[in-house]
């Protein structure tokens, strides 16, 4: 496992052997990095799939409501536009729930 260090102005993670020179968002020198302790690294990098899951479901959540509003807009009969709405409906609460649970992520530095 590489070293990770964290930039102390904007909270940007870098991975190597050493901070880089220049923090790769907000441009500070690699006097502003700190190192991570096994422990946080270990964190980070255990999470990042489980990260990486919640965006993809947050996307596919987006791309349910544009299916549903494009099913809506058909407006094909009412059952169906009551299902669409239904589906927008529950996509928003599963993005919302991902989401949240990224946010839970990035609270307990697992990012």
């Amino acid at each position: 496992m590489k070293k990770l260090f964290r930039c102390t102005v904007c909270g940007y993670i870098a991975e190597g052997d050493t901070a880089p020179e220049k923090c790769p968002k907000c441009g500070v020198g690699a006097d502003k990095f700190e190192e991570l302790s096994a422990e946080d690294a270990e964190k980070i990098y255990r999470s990042d799939r489980t990260n990486d899951i919640h965006m993809e479901i947050i996307a596919l959540a987006a791309k349910i409501v544009a299916l549903s509003e494009e099913g809506i807009k058909d407006n094909l009969d009412p059952k169906c536009v009551a299902a669409f709405n239904q589906a927008k409906n529950e996509a928003w609460i599963i993005k919302q729930r991902s989401k949240t649970e990224l946010a839970g992520h990035m609270k307990l530095g697992k990012w």
